[in-house]
């Protein structure tokens, strides 16, 4: 969507606040032993206490209030009962929710607790290149051009990117144009980010796989060639200079 006016700032505001302070708080909460399904419940209740109803399960129906990925799970991961959690674990939270008619997107890996099978490099890394991607991004910026970054900074890391999962505009609704914000340079994309968009930018740092395939739940991403993958993502709006973080309170860096 595009900001015309201060109530579609003000709700755009209200919904990023809640989705960003669910994300922190499930990230706090989180704690080796209890299973998947009790870390989303308590983010289900934070939502429902701040107003807000889940994004995957209004678009999609999905299992959980929350995505909740787990090691090599890349995304879309099902919080069920029967994931413990565990110490050393590469965790990753994702939150979208709707209040007031807008739709607002934000999620981050972390490691639980120590880090026992050394993720926390790669989570460190996709939380800088999000950073630089988004300060890199104006009204008439290409879009691709924010993909070629996003690449070019993985590969100097020693890394690869995902390249079927990308960020996408939000607001009225949870995926809205542009459908498409590449994690690499998509030299068919012409497009050019807006002024006073709102667009969900995200990371897909990965150890060893380019493409997620769903598994047969018909819901969690696993990456084509095994390894592991970290994401973070924010909601902002686009403008002439510095774009305004609308999710900064997940506190993600």
């Amino acid at each position: 969507m595009l900001i015309t006016n201060e109530e579609e700032l003000n709700g755009m505001k209200k919904i990023s606040e809640a989705v960003a302070l669910t994300l922190k708080e499930m990230r706090n909460y989180a704690k080796p032993g209890m299973t998947a399904k009790q870390l989303d419940d308590f983010g289900g209740e934070v939502l429902q206490q701040l107003g807000a109803k889940s994004a995957p399960k209004l678009t999609y129906n999905f299992p959980g209030w929350t995505c909740i990925s787990i090691n090599n799970e890349i995304a879309h991961g099902i919080p069920s009962e029967k994931k413990i959690l565990q110490e050393g674990n590469l965790l990753n939270i994702d939150v979208s929710a709707e209040l007031g008619g807008f739709w607002s997107d934000n999620g981050g890996s972390f490691v639980l607790g120590e880090d026992l099978h050394h993720h926390q490099k790669l989570v460190d890394t996709s939380k800088r290149i999000l950073q630089k991607a988004i300060h890199h991004i104006k009204g008439d910026v290409r879009i691709s051009d924010i993909g070629k970054l996003i690449e070019t900074e993985a590969k100097k890391a020693g890394y690869k990117v995902i390249r079927n999962l990308t960020g996408h505009g939000v607001g009225r609704s949870l995926h809205e144009d542009p459908h498409e914000i590449a994690n690499y340079c998509d030299r068919f994309n012409r497009a050019k980010f807006r002024k006073n968009g709102v667009v969900a930018i995200e990371t897909f740092i990965s150890t060893l796989s380019t493409i997620a395939n769903t598994q047969p739940d018909g819901w969690t991403l696993i990456g084509n060639k095994g390894g592991y993958a970290a994401q973070h993502e924010h909601t902002i709006i686009v403008t002439d200079g510095a774009p305004v973080i609308l999710t900064e309170m997940n506190e993600i860096w």
